[in-house]
């Protein structure tokens, strides 16, 4: 029975990085005859090791919990540690070696280690079957934090409780290429929800606007009551409510049709807001021309809503990709659930703070986007009565329903 094993060295998961020190647990069992007068671990070449703090413990009993301390004599020979007992220790016994500050190779890889036994005897025997250690190589963010490591600055930084909480220059460099992962998987969300929510927002304005108190009842159902409840609620229920009902969808899907589903319900009210902005003029100009109901809705109304809604849509969007965060809560590996792994391993607040700077690196732009639109359609409807639409509507219970100008009712 062999085992060797190594301690995770990297800021989340079971990684073992190359480069940072690490420790090296390799457990044996001695034959039924077989006592062993000593060991020998060979690491693989460029790797270094410590044996101040080394440790080896022989265990027995039928649950291997009685321990003993052996106190070797060590030799170090290169790579070669070389363990000699004081006397031969008893057949059959489970030993486990422990060695500290083992730095392996920065160029990582497939890290094999070679072990010997020695007999009371004196013949040396090799033992089989050591597992394999895989090891990450050392990347230039990885560098780049050992060099901040290494840095007085760092240090006093990092000396002053709250700046080490919540901005360690270390956390923040060994963070990014993590997060960002979580920042590619937020952005795959928001990209695939947004485009498949705005057509169903579309319908449901139609809907809102019918003549038909049937889709106009179906539609108002189904806004009031996404937006009447929080999107956290809807999350959990459809990523905890569905499996129980044999319904099991993968993690992504799932979420991009909630986020789809929720943000449609806002999309309807902006839709309907933007169709009856147009002014009433424009529908009885068209209906003069000899244009039909629905060539007035596709040819004069609806060009016109898109360009006026811009803005709010523009809006909508960002808050969208802010509500992805949501999805941390379910398990989704977003943004926000990748900075909680890391919190979790390292105690500080700072990946939190690098989660924020990738939200912003989104919506500041987008905002300043807004504004622009915003600006420029003000300018080209001054005089008229149209006019964007600039203002989600708002995350509440109750949605008002107004009856519809009769230019756009009778489309």
């Amino acid at each position: 029975m062999e085992k060797l094993t190594c301690r995770p060295n990297a800021d989340t998961g079971s990684d073992v990085l190359g480069g940072s020190e690490t420790r090296i647990t390799w457990e044996v069992q001695s034959g039924a005859d077989e006592a062993l007068a000593g060991l020998s671990l060979t690491v693989p070449e460029g790797t270094t090791y410590e044996t101040e703090d080394l440790r080896l413990t022989m265990l027995s009993g039928e649950d291997l919990m009685e321990r003993t301390f052996i106190e070797p004599k060590i030799e170090q020979d290169g790579e070669t540690l070389r363990l000699t007992f004081d006397e031969p220790a008893p057949a059959g016994r489970f030993f486990r070696l422990e060695v500290y500050g083992v730095v392996f190779p920065a160029s990582g890889g497939s890290m094999q280690c070679a072990g010997t036994y020695t007999l009371a005897d004196g013949s040396e025997h090799e033992v089989d079957g050591i597992p394999v250690v895989d090891v990450m190589a050392v990347t230039p963010f990885d560098q780049f934090k050992t060099y901040l490591e290494e840095q007085p600055w760092v240090q006093a930084w990092n000396s002053n409780t709250f700046l080490r909480l919540f901005l360690n220059p270390v956390l923040i460099v060994s963070s990014l290429p993590i997060i960002f992962t979580g920042f590619l998987m937020s952005l795959a969300i928001v990209l695939v929800a947004f485009p498949l929510a705005m057509p169903f927002g579309f319908m449901f304005a139609l809907m809102r606007i019918s003549k038909s108190r049937i889709l106009r009842g179906i539609a108002a159902v189904y806004v009031n009551l996404i937006r009447g409840t929080p999107a956290f609620l809807q999350i959990y229920i459809a990523f905890f409510g569905l499996p129980l009902a044999g319904v099991n969808i993968d993690n992504y899907a799932l979420g991009v049709i909630v986020m789809a589903m929720n943000s449609a319900a806002y999309l309807c009210e902006i839709f309907r807001a933007g169709i009856q902005s147009i002014p009433a003029g424009q529908s009885e100009a068209a209906r003069s021309l000899g244009m039909s109901a629905a060539q007035t809705m596709v040819s004069i109304i609806i060009p016109q809503t898109f360009r006026n809604v811009i803005p709010t849509l523009t809006s909508e969007f960002i808050l969208l990709y802010k509500d992805t965060s949501l999805l941390a809560a379910v398990g989704v590996m977003e943004i926000v659930m990748y900075a909680k792994t890391i919190v979790a391993t390292t105690g500080s607040i700072t990946p939190y703070v690098v989660a924020a700077l990738f939200y912003l690196v989104v919506t500041l732009p987008l905002a300043r986007v807004v504004s622009l639109l915003e600006a420029r359609l003000t300018g080209a409807t001054a005089g008229t009565n149209a006019g964007p639409v600039t203002k989600r509507p708002a995350k509440s219970a109750g949605t008002v329903v107004s009856t519809p100008p009769d230019h756009i009712a009778g489309l």
